[in-house]
C-alpha cells in the first residue's frame, strides 16, 4: 500500500536523522580539506565515497571535479535537480585556511554539500523512489565562487572549460538539458532567522584589466618608462568617479584589485594587472554600468600612454524568483521551525551573487538559505554555530520539497514547470550571454 504524502516526509526526515552523525562529520571533514574552484578533487572524492556507501551510482568528473548520481522514480514524469556546491573561497585569515592556497570554507558550502548527501541518502533508504512519479538527480557541482579569474581563464584558453562557473558549464555540457526543476540551499546567518525560502542578488559580469608600460630604472632613469601602476591607479579613480551616476534602485558594485603592481621595487612597473567585478540587479543596469567602467580603465592607459588590455568574462545572471517553488519550501520550513522562524526572503536583498541565477534564467529554481552561521561571508570570522540547522534540516526540507513535487504523479511539479516562462533558451543563453557562437 503507497503511503501518503506526509508519510513519505516523515520517512525521509527520519533517514536523514539516522545519518545525523555520518553527514554533520562529512560537513567537518569537507570544512578542513578547502579546495578552490575546478580543484575540489578531495571534496568530490568525499562526496564520491558517500554515495559509494549508499550503494549509488554517479558519473564523475565533469566540467573537470563534477559528481552526478540519479535515483529513478516509479515514472518518470519529471525530473528534479538537487544541487551542492563542491568549492571553497579565498580567505587565508580564516582559522581553517589552507596554509598553502589560502582556500577557506568561509561561506557554508561544505555544509551544503553535507546537506546535498543528506538528501541522496534519505531519497534512497526510505525507498520513497517507488512511490515518487519523477527522477532526482543529485549534483554536486564546481567553481561557485567566482576566483582565480588568471587561472579559470588559462583553463578556458586550454579548452578545459568556456564558463568560469561551474553551473555554468553544467549548462553548456548539457546536464540540464532534461532538468525541469533545480532546488539547493545555503547557509545564511543566524541573526536572520532559522530559514528562508528565497534570496535576491545581484548578477554581474568580470573583467582582467592590464596595462602594459616600458621599464626603465626607477632611480636613474624612470623618464624613460611608462609607468602601468599609474595607469591603474588614475583608471581605479576614474571608476570612482562613476559611482554617483549609478541608480540606487540598480543597486550596482564596482569592487577591482590590483593582482599585479610591478615586478621589482627599482623598475618602473611595466606589468599591472586588475580583477573586477560589475554587479547589478538587472542585466541592462549591468551592461550600463560596464560602459562606463570600461570607459575608466581605458582613460587610465590613455592617460600615461600604456597600452590597456580588458579581457571581458561572462558572470553571473541575476536570479529569476519562482514564487510557487518557493511557496512549496517554505511551508516545510514552516513544518520543521515554525512559521514565526522563516521568511519568503532572506535575507532581503543581497549584493552577492551565484551561478544559480543563470539556472533560475533557464527553468524554475530556488536557493533557500538556512541559518546556522555567524559572522561575516568571506571573511575570517565567519562560523558554523548550529550544524543541525545548516545540515540535517536543510537535508530534510529540501527532501521534503522533492516529495511535494513529485507524488501524486508529480502533479505539483509539473504545475510549476508549465506555469514557467523561461528568460531565454539555452542556445539564446549560450550566444549572448557565454559569447558562444559555433
Amino acid at each position: 500500500m503507497s503511503r501518503t504524502k506526509e508519510e513519505m516526509k516523515q520517512a525521509v526526515c527520519a533517514a536523514v536523522d539516522r545519518h545525523r552523525e555520518r553527514l554533520l562529520r562529512m560537513a567537518e571533514e569537507i570544512a578542513a580539506e578547502p579546495e578552490l574552484g575546478y580543484k575540489e578533487v578531495k571534496t568530490a572524492a568525499k562526496f564520491k565515497e558517500l554515495l559509494q556507501e549508499a550503494d549509488l551510482p554517479y558519473r564523475d568528473e565533469i566540467a573537470l571535479t563534477g559528481v552526478v548520481s540519479e535515483q529513478k522514480g516509479r515514472e518518470s514524469r519529471l525530473r528534479i535537480a538537487v544541487m551542492g556546491e563542491l568549492d571553497a573561497i579565498l580567505v587565508p585569515q580564516h582559522p581553517q585556511a589552507d596554509p598553502l592556497t589560502g582556500a577557506a570554507h568561509a561561506c557554508g558550502h561544505n555544509n551544503q554539500m553535507a546537506s546535498v548527501a543528506g538528501v541522496a541518502l534519505a531519497l534512497k533508504e526510505s525507498g520513497v523512489m517507488d512511490e515518487l512519479d519523477g527522477d532526482v538527480v543529485i549534483m554536486g557541482i564546481p567553481a561557485e565562487e567566482f576566483v582565480e579569474l588568471e587561472y579559470r581563464d588559462k583553463l578556458r584558453q586550454a579548452g578545459k572549460i568556456h564558463f568560469l562557473g561551474g553551473k555554468q558549464e553544467f549548462i553548456r555540457l548539457g546536464e540540464f538539458d532534461d532538468i525541469d526543476i533545480s532546488i539547493m540551499q545555503h547557509t545564511s546567518l543566524a541573526v536572520d532567522g532559522k530559514a528562508g525560502a528565497d534570496a535576491d542578488g545581484n548578477g554581474f559580469v568580470g573583467k582582467l584589466i592590464r596595462y602594459i608600460g616600458k621599464e626603465a630604472h626607477a632611480g636613474a632613469a624612470p623618464h624613460e618608462g611608462v609607468n602601468a601602476l599609474n595607469a591603474a591607479m588614475i583608471a581605479l579613480m576614474a571608476v570612482h568617479a562613476q559611482r554617483e551616476t549609478f541608480r540606487d534602485e540598480d543597486h550596482i558594485r564596482v569592487h577591482p584589485i590590483i593582482t599585479k603592481g610591478g615586478d621589482i621595487v627599482n623598475v618602473v612597473p611595466a606589468d599591472v594587472r586588475l580583477e573586477t567585478y560589475i554587479r547589478g540587479a538587472s542585466v541592462e543596469a549591468i551592461l550600463d554600468a560596464e560602459k562606463k567602467v570600461d570607459r575608466a580603465f581605458q582613460s587610465g592607459g590613455d592617460a600615461v600612454g600604456a597600452r590597456t588590455v580588458i579581457t571581458d568574462l561572462p558572470g553571473y545572471l541575476p536570479p529569476v524568483h519562482n514564487e510557487a517553488l518557493m511557496q512549496i519550501m517554505l511551508a516545510n520550513m514552516e513544518t520543521l521551525f515554525g512559521a514565526e522562524n522563516c521568511k519568503m526572503y532572506c535575507p532581503g536583498f543581497g549584493g552577492g551573487s551565484s551561478d544559480q541565477g543563470d539556472v533560475s534564467n533557464l527553468l524554475p529554481s530556488i536557493q533557500s538559505y538556512f541559518g546556522g552561521a555567524e559572522g561575516g561571508f568571506h571573511t575570517e570570522n565567519f562560523c558554523i554555530v548550529d550544524p543541525e540547522t545548516a545540515v540535517i534540516q536543510a537535508a530534510k526540507a529540501m527532501a521534503m520539497t522533492v516529495v511535494d513535487l513529485l507524488a501524486d504523479g508529480a502533479a505539483k511539479g509539473r504545475e510549476i514547470k508549465a506555469g514557467f516562462r523561461p528568460k531565454m533558451t539555452k542556445e539564446e543563453y549560450l550566444r549572448n550571454w557565454g559569447k558562444i557562437t559555433d
